[in-house]
């Protein structure tokens, strides 16, 4: 009964969102080009504008690439559902891009969005990288996603350029999904370049 439940709330969310299959140059928000040479499925929510490109291979709960391109100062990582914190609550916080940011507090704010749900995050790895062309930084993080327990594995990339920031993330489990799919990922995230 619990499976046919879960299974008739996927079907009616995937049928409210928009699935588009995008492969060849692809140029996201109109800054950034990354050239895919295996098919990905672009999702698009109607009305649940998001900041960033959300890209799956097996589906969002599955695996997601999110590709994010000129980010201004001021402006979040991602839109948080309104009326998403409980009465009474903390407001969360909102992963807020600052020009001026050093990287540490840029990786900080992947960790705020892969937390916002109540999932707990944690680093792993950061070191010095490059992405879109630019000098900026790598990171690799753990996710115990809430609403199911699942373990998570995620990469991310981030460089700021005329103090816009531009950034990709891939996270899925950790066990089967991340290491088939890791190499798809960075096969699109190497190619992206600033326009």
């Amino acid at each position: 009964m619990k499976k046919t439940i879960i299974a008739t709330i996927v079907a009616l969310l995937a049928a409210c969102a928009s699935v588009v299959k995008v492969e060849g140059d692809q140029v996201v928000n109109n800054r950034m080009k990354v050239t895919v040479a295996e098919a990905w499925n672009k999702v698009s929510v109607p009305g649940g504008k998001q900041p960033f490109d959300s890209w799956t291979q097996e589906g969002l709960s599955l695996d997601h690439l999110r590709l994010w391109a000129a980010v201004k100062s001021g402006q979040s990582l991602v839109e948080l559902a309104s009326g998403s914190t409980p009465a009474g609550a903390k407001a969360r916080r909102v992963p807020t891009y600052r020009s001026g940011m050093p990287m540490d507090e840029i990786v900080n704010l992947f960790e705020m969005v892969y937390s916002a749900d109540g999932s707990v995050v944690t680093l792993d790895k950061v070191s010095p990288g490059q992405f879109a062309g630019e000098n900026g930084v790598h990171f690799e993080f753990s996710v115990a996603r809430k609403r199911d327990g699942v373990q998570l594995k995620g990469v991310g990339w981030a460089s700021v350029r005329n103090n816009e920031l531009f950034a990709a993330s891939f996270v899925a489990p950790r066990l089967a999904f991340y290491p088939r799919l890791l190499p798809k990922a960075q096969s699109v995230v190497t190619t992206a370049r600033i326009l």
